[in-house]
C-alpha cells in the first residue's frame, strides 16, 4: 500500500489520562485512513502505553531510562534522539500535546523544516514558571498552527499572542454503552487524578454533610504529580467514619462498569483544559454537577439542563446542587434526558477529522 501521508504524534506517554487517550483516539483513526502511515514518538518519563493501538502505528522511544538525578543530561539525550528520529521518518505533519513538552518538541525540532501543530491539554494560560513561560512566549510562535479545546483557550493564546494559526477543537468523547445488564445503584461517582486541584476532600465532606442514608460516594482515580494524596484521602474516610459509604477505588484501566452502576456524576476540580470525563459521563446518561471552572465544563453543561454548573469555590451552593440530584428522581431523570445533547459537539470521527484536516492544512496553502 503506498503512503500518501505520513503523521507523527508527540507526548510523554500513552498512560492513563485524558490527553492520554485523545492522542490513543487519534492514533487510532488516522491509523485507519488509507495511504496513512502514523508514527507515535513517546519522550516523557514513564513511556508506558496501556491504551489499544493498531500495528500498523510504528512506536519509537529513546532506548535509554530517564533518570532524575542526571535531568539536564537526559533531557539534552531526549532532544536529540527526538530530532534525529523525526529526520529519519520525515513526516508531512506533526501533532505535539502538552504543555512544557511543546516547548521541548519545538526546541529539538528547530529549524528542522517541518510543520509542528501544539496544543496545551491543561487549564488555559496556565503558568508554567519563569523559564517555561519565556520558551513558551519565544517559541509557541515557531509552531504551523495551535488547537485550543475551548474558546476560552483560543482567547487567551491569541491575548498572549503565542501563535496567529488557531483552531478550536473540542476533544473525542466516547460513547458509554450500558451492557442492558448494569443496574444503576445509588452511586455518586467521580473520576479524576488525585490532584488538589481535583479537591477529593472536599468532595467528601460534602458528601457525608449530605447525610443521605443508601447513597455511596466512589472515587476513581490513582496518585499523581507525587503528591501521594490517597493516603490522606483514606485517613479522612476514616476520621469522617464515613468507610461505609465513602470508597477509594484507585486508578482502573476500565471505567465504563462505574459510568454504568451508577446515577449521579460529581465534578469538583477548580482548574481544567477540557475534562473528558464530563463528556464520557453525559454519554453514559448520567446528570452532572461541576464548579465551572475557566473552561471545559460550560461546553458541555447547560445549567439546570443536563447538570448543574456552580460558581467556582461555592462550596455551600454545589453541596445544595448534589443533594438536590441525589434526592429529586425528577430532576434527576430530566437531566438524563437532556445529557446526549451536551456532547452532540464532539463525536470521536467527526473531532478526528477536524484535527486531520488541521494538521494538513498548511500543505493546502503553499
Amino acid at each position: 500500500m503506498s503512503t500518501d501521508k505520513t503523521i507523527c504524534l508527540i507526548i510523554h506517554s500513552l498512560g492513563i489520562g485524558g490527553m492520554e487517550r485523545v492522542m490513543a483516539q487519534l492514533a487510532v483513526n488516522f491509523a485507519d485512513r488509507t495511504g496513512t502511515e502514523v508514527h507515535l514518538i513517546l519522550i516523557g518519563r514513564d513511556r508506558k502505553v496501556v491504551y489499544e493501538i493498531p500495528k500498523t502505528v510504528v512506536v519509537h522511544k529513546p532506548g535509554f531510562i530517564f533518570n532524575n538525578s542526571r535531568r539536564t543530561v537526559d533531557t539534552l539525550r531526549t532532544i536529540y534522539f527526538l530530532r534525529s528520529r523525526v529526520l529519519k521518518i520525515k513526516p508531512d505533519t506533526i501533532l505535539s500535546f502538552g504543555e512544557i513538552w511543546n516547548n521541548l518538541v519545538l526546541i529539538a525540532l528547530y529549524g528542522a523544516g517541518f510543520p509542528v501543530y501544539i496544543s496545551d491539554r491543561s487549564q488555559p494560560g496556565k503558568d508554567l514558571g519563569r523559564l517555561h513561560n519565556f520558551l513558551r512566549s519565544k517559541l509557541y510562535p515557531k509552531a504551523a498552527g495551535y488547537i485550543a479545546q475551548t474558546k476560552e483557550a483560543k482567547k487567551i493564546c491569541s491575548m498572549n499572542r503565542w501563535n496567529n494559526n488557531i483552531e478550536v477543537i473540542g476533544n473525542p468523547i466516547r460513547q458509554i454503552h450500558s451492557n442492558g445488564q448494569a443496574k444503576r445503584e445509588n452511586v455518586v461517582l467521580s473520576i479524576g487524578r488525585l490532584i488538589r486541584t481535583k479537591h477529593f476532600d472536599e468532595l467528601i465532606k460534602m458528601f457525608v454533610d449530605i447525610g443521605l442514608p443508601d447513597w455511596k460516594l466512589v472515587i476513581v482515580g490513582g496518585d499523581s504529580k507525587k503528591q501521594n494524596l490517597s493516603r490522606k484521602l483514606k485517613t479522612l474516610v476514616r476520621e469522617l467514619d464515613a468507610e461505609g459509604s465513602v470508597f477509594l477505588e484507585g486508578e482502573q484501566q476500565h471505567i465504563d462498569p462505574y459510568f454504568n452502576k451508577s446515577k449521579i456524576f460529581a465534578f469538583s476540580s477548580s482548574s481544567e483544559g477540557f475534562p473528558n470525563v464530563i463528556g464520557e459521563a453525559l454519554s453514559a446518561g448520567l446528570p452532572v454537577v461541576a464548579y465551572d471552572c475557566n473552561a471545559g465544563p460550560s461546553d458541555m453543561i447547560e445549567n439546570n439542563k443536563n447538570g448543574f454548573l456552580v460558581p467556582l469555590f461555592d462550596q455551600e451552593a454545589f453541596k445544595d446542587c448534589l443533594k438536590e440530584l441525589m434526592s429529586n428522581e425528577n430532576v434527576r431523570k430530566k437531566f438524563q434526558q437532556n445529557a446526549p445533547k451536551g456532547i452532540q459537539d464532539f463525536i470521536p470521527d467527526e473531532i478526528a477529522d477536524k484535527f486531520y484536516s488541521f494538521i494538513l492544512s498548511h500543505e493546502s496553502n503553499h
